[in-house]
């Protein structure tokens, strides 16, 4: 081996170290995320997660760069990186798109999911509905993903199947916080689940499986926004309560 060979080879294996050392950091913090162990707005120090994984800065830096161009992570001058809060505009213009593409695509694959299919559905629709009692968002989210890919996998158009692989990945980051936020709404789901099933089942018009599809997609929104709405209410009534209490109670002149 000559010396060029030798040191191209310790190059490689220099850049292979360090991209599995970026991957790990970037695993690491992804799975937190996705657990709300890093909640949003938790600021990310580089060197504090550096020192916990035992690595440099440099693979830290390179994960959370990617977790930026995924939007789970925001940058600021002067402050730094960030967890991303849950933008409520952005999250209803995904959640609208999704359920568009989404609907349609289960609409075009109705005629053509299988019956080992619709059985794998069904399987993942109980498994879901036996983890209601003892609810794991992040459980229920991974299974949730698993029974629509089932149903709008099989779409004949590629293009609008990448559309919504790319809505899905663009939710990645909140659809715990979703069934987090709402647990109630995952009940609601596994039942509206079984009636998508039952039309795909029965041989109903792809449009009305399109539209029980999107309509699901809307309904998990809608019950997002009612619940942040309500919670933003409580406080401001708490606000408003803490604020009487702490007002002094004037003082009457002596006659």
């Amino acid at each position: 081996m000559t010396g060029g060979d030798v040191t191209a080879s310790a190059v490689e294996t220099a850049f292979a170290g360090a991209l599995s050392k970026s991957q790990l950091a970037y695993d690491y913090l992804r799975d937190r995320i996705a657990l709300h162990e890093l909640s949003p707005g938790y600021r990310l120090v580089l060197q504090s997660i550096a020192d916990e994984l035992a690595m440099s800065v440099v693979p830290v830096r390179e994960a959370i760069r990617r977790l930026e161009a995924e939007g789970l992570v925001t940058y600021e001058r002067n402050v730094g990186a960030r967890v991303a809060m849950v933008d409520e505009h952005g999250y209803v213009d995904a959640m609208q798109a999704l359920g568009v593409v989404e609907g349609a695509a289960t609409g075009l694959s109705a005629r053509a999911i299988s019956a080992a299919d619709l059985q794998r559905a069904t399987e993942v629709n109980d498994h879901l509905r036996a983890v209601l009692d003892h609810f794991d968002p992040h459980a229920f989210t991974a299974l949730n993903r698993q029974f629509h890919s089932v149903l709008f996998e099989s779409c004949p158009n590629k293009l609008l199947l990448d559309m919504v692989h790319r809505g899905w990945a663009q939710l990645s980051g909140l659809r715990d916080s979703t069934f987090a936020f709402v647990p109630g709404r995952a009940r609601d789901s596994v039942a509206e689940h079984a009636h998508i099933l039952d039309l795909i089942s029965g041989g109903a018009d792809p449009l009305e499986v399109e539209i029980a599809a999107r309509n699901h997609r809307w309904a998990t929104m809608q019950a997002f926004l009612d619940a942040r709405a309500d919670r933003a209410d409580r406080v401001d009534s708490a606000d408003r309560a803490d604020s009487a209490v702490a007002r002094p109670t004037p003082l009457r002149e002596t006659p």
